[in-house]
């Protein structure tokens, strides 16, 4: 069974940080690629950052400079640091795992960003 659970996310103050991990199961991780993407209320999901089996990177222009994603295959883990998070941040965020045609999604984690 796969599984893929994200988790740091929370309620922070704009201008903070937060490193948002997804960990996965059920799946040979390194030959996946992987990405976050988000969804707030009353948008459509978004792709937020990617990152290829080669690690290979691709950003939101809203994010490129601010948030960075990495990978750690000995811990089947994706990692997205956000920092300097705006107000515009707020989503609840989800990783995904892509092969091909198969994806599989986390439940996603809820990130507010207010004073």
């Amino acid at each position: 069974q796969v599984q893929l659970v994200e988790s740091g996310g929370g309620l922070v103050q704009p201008g903070h940080s937060l490193r948002l991990s997804c960990t996965a199961s059920g799946i040979v991780f390194p030959i996946y690629a992987m990405g976050w993407y988000r969804q707030a209320p009353g948008k459509q999901r978004e792709l937020v950052a990617g990152i290829t089996i080669s690690r290979v990177t691709n950003y939101l222009d809203s994010v490129k400079g601010r948030f960075t994603i990495s990978r750690d295959n000995a811990k089947s883990t994706v990692y997205l640091q956000m920092n300097t998070l705006e107000p515009e941040d707020t989503a609840v965020y989800y990783c995904k795992a892509s092969l091909g045609r198969q994806e599989y999604w986390g439940q996603g984690t809820q990130v507010t960003v207010s004073s």
